[in-house]
């Protein structure tokens, strides 16, 4: 059973940064759209960022000029690189991919176990 596997977060000062990253604890046949969600307390989880697998990237207005996302092929990884962290991106953060597990199935949708992103002084 595929799984994705998320590391990174923590406890961060505001204005600090946080690297995530998130990739399948096994092999897999094919991976395209890969993401990153946040869900707040009280709030629904919504869109950080998403990547293609050509790189083609999508972005919440929120984390504009402030958030990088971007993957390794090779590596079947995805990275979300924060910067200039603010309180309101307190939050716990879920990696997503659509993949395929291997070439007899079609490819859907996982989810990772979410990680702790706390920014506070």
């Amino acid at each position: 059973q595929v799984q994705l596997v998320e590391s990174g977060g923590g406890l961060v000062q505001p204005g600090g940064s946080l690297r995530l990253s998130c990739a399948p604890s096994g092999r897999v046949f094919s991976i395209n759209t890969m993401g990153w969600y946040r869900q707040a307390p009280g709030k629904q989880r919504e869109l950080v960022a998403s990547i293609t697998s050509g790189g083609s990237t999508n972005y919440a207005d929120s984390v504009k000029g402030r958030f990088t996302i971007s993957r390794d092929n090779a590596l079947n990884t995805v990275y979300l690189q924060s910067n200039s962290l603010k309180p309101e991106d307190t939050a716990v953060y879920y990696c997503n991919a659509d993949l395929a597990a291997n070439r007899d199935v079609r490819p859907r949708r996982y989810w990772g176990q979410g990680t702790q992103v706390t920014v506070s002084s």
